[in-house]
């Protein structure tokens, strides 16, 4: 199908059939079993390897498209596939075949006085759309994830990797298909007019859950136009608050390893806060290993007049997502300081204390209101696959139904099954 733009009724057309289709394939999907689906994704990891020709070369006309409009180096790097990142994405669909299946799961099961037996039983939730930008691996990564808990997918990919992310949902589609995936249970929006989003957002017949990956302009769009669930990844403004009480070294270490291992991640670390008490004797020690890894500080005034070549911090940059060797520093009074500012500037994502007071780390993770709050912890450490939950398909901000990594037991609902013999009321 042609990228060019399409009528608003072609549009509606196309996407309300896929709809349909990923209805019935979800129907079909329920009745998988754990074995089935594990031998349809490791047949969908053979056809990626097998297709990898087919795929980079898809990929190169994104490639020339991005040069040709000048994007960064960066995205330009995260749009690139090649073999050895072909074979990491297949290699990442063989470890979700190993990871345990949610489905059929009994999450409570009681007898009624009357005989009428009651199981609660975790099921898929259906049909799940999702609307991501830029990286091509993300077509892969949604569509297993959702195919091992059992729900049909809609993908609607960025522009700018169209043609890769149309070759991976080829292959994956082909491979599983193979293997006894039913019809229609991964498909690509493969037009990137604009009005698919609003489309995509408006079908609740046939969409019980939509995920928006992306940027902030995004995930507020689809929250505007959804007319079924929305389950959000919001900014990442991660924050570590360091206590009188931390170990200055382990302070260090976990601060500068939260900002600076990977900065451009929605789990990295964007301002740190310093007890007023220590400031005046950490501070130095701690700027001077952020500059041995090239991060700009920018300081609050007292910071600025202990390490005086801050650049001075403004009031945007409390509540930005850097996403950049950039990080924000600012002193507190206490640790209620630092738990009133992290409440009011941040985006509810990973926040952490450094100290060595248990009491005080209770107070503080019971106080903040986030996804994952940590103790001693580089907020790095939020993801699924540190958890031990294996492949995430993000990191909800919501608090309904899912919260932080969101796993595969995070794309499945449960259903009441109740059994009797002849019970009336």
């Amino acid at each position: 199908m042609s990228t060019t733009p399409l009528s608003s009724a072609d549009v509606r057309q196309a996407i309300e059939l896929m709809g349909q289709q990923a209805r019935q394939a979800a129907y079909a999907l329920a009745n998988l079993s754990a074995e089935k689906k594990n031998t349809i994704l490791r047949a969908m990891a053979a056809s990626l390897r097998s297709e990898a020709s087919t795929i980079i070369a898809a990929n190169a006309l994104d490639l020339s498209a991005a040069a040709q409009k000048g994007l960064s180096n960066a995205m330009i790097d995260r749009l690139t596939l090649d073999e050895t990142r072909i074979d990491a994405i297949a290699s990442g669909i063989d470890q979700v075949a190993t990871l345990h299946d949610p489905c059929g799961e009994i999450l409570s099961e009681v007898t009624r006085p009357n005989g009428m037996h009651i199981k609660q039983v975790r099921v898929p939730i259906g049909v799940i759309g999702i609307i991501y930008e830029s990286r091509p691996n993300v077509t892969s990564d949604a569509a297993v994830l959702c195919l091992k808990s059992g729900n049909a997918t809609i993908l609607r990919g960025g522009s700018e990797a169209i043609h890769s992310n149309r070759a991976i949902a080829a292959a994956l589609q082909s491979g599983g298909e193979s293997a006894g995936l039913p019809a229609h249970s991964i498909q690509l929006i493969p037009f990137t007019d604009r009005e698919s989003v609003a489309v995509l957002a408006g079908m609740d017949r046939y969409l019980d859950l939509i995920i928006p990956r992306g940027g902030k302009g995004l995930i507020e769009t689809v929250v505007s136009l959804a007319r079924m669930p929305v389950i959000k990844h919001y900014d990442g403004i991660c924050h570590t608050y360091i206590d009188v009480d931390a170990d200055p070294a382990m302070a260090i270490k976990v601060s500068v390893n939260a900002k600076a291992q990977k900065p451009g991640v929605c789990n990295a670390l964007e301002t740190l806060l310093v007890h007023r008490d220590i400031a005046a004797t950490m501070l130095p020690d701690i700027a001077r290993a952020f500059r041995e890894k090239n991060v700009e500080l920018r300081g609050c005034a007292e910071s600025c007049k202990i390490v005086t070549d801050l650049i001075p911090a403004t009031e945007e940059d409390w509540s930005t997502e850097y996403l950049d060797y950039i990080l924000s520093v600012k002193i507190v009074d206490s640790m209620q300081e630092a738990i009133a500012h992290i409440n009011h500037y941040g985006s509810h994502h990973s926040d952490c204390i450094i100290t060595a007071n248990a009491a005080t780390a209770e107070t503080f993770l019971h106080s903040i209101d986030s996804a994952c709050v940590f103790h001693n912890v580089s907020t790095r450490l939020a993801d699924g696959e540190e958890f031990g939950f294996g492949a995430e398909i993000g990191i909800s901000t919501d608090k309904l139904h899912a919260r932080g990594p969101m796993a595969l037991r995070e794309l499945t609902s449960y259903q009441y099954r109740i059994t009797g013999d002849g019970v009336v009321k």
